[in-house]
């Protein structure tokens, strides 16, 4: 696949590190690798919760684009502030394995196991996500939707720092 290119010069390794990034994202989509492994230990605890879906669009993030074109947020305390799409409360880019969480009960760093989800690290905290409720990170809003609102009994394991 790299072949189908023939570049001399100084852009010759640029394309194909942007060749072999796109190559490892779709693999790694196509694969469904959530980039969260699960502990060695058995769980802190088994918790039956709400679990709910949201992807990066406005409508689930609360986020608009203004009159410039770019993403702002919609509401609360940071309404008409410019909005980085995609980065969670803890910093990091949300991506598939990304969960939202009361995180006076699930610091960042817990790791979750959600049955139809898979292995999850709370990364993020909404609005609306107080005490035994979740929110799982899908890439489209299509996705989310499907999810749905489901109850579910998710294993914990709390960070050891």
């Amino acid at each position: 696949m790299l072949r189908l290119f023939r570049m001399r010069g100084k852009y010759e390794g640029m394309l194909r590190g942007v060749l072999v990034t796109i190559c490892l994202t779709l693999v790694i989509g196509v694969m469904g690798c959530r980039g969260v492994r699960p502990p060695r230990r058995d769980p802190d605890r088994v918790v039956l919760m709400e679990v709910t879906a949201y992807c990066p669009c406005g409508i689930c993030c609360g986020w608009e684009r203004n009159w410039r074109f770019q993403p702002v947020y919609n509401y609360g305390p940071n309404k008409g502030h410019r909005k980085i799409v995609g980065q969670t409360a803890s910093g990091t880019q949300a991506r598939p394995g990304t969960i939202a969480a009361d995180t006076s009960l699930y610091p960042f760093g817990t790791i979750m196991y959600v049955p139809g989800y898979g292995y999850g690290q709370v990364e993020d905290r909404g609005g609306a996500i107080r005490g035994q409720r979740l929110d799982l990170f899908y890439r489209t809003h299509q996705q989310a939707l499907e999810w749905g609102r489901q109850h579910k009994q998710v294993k914990v394991w709390f960070p050891l720092d």
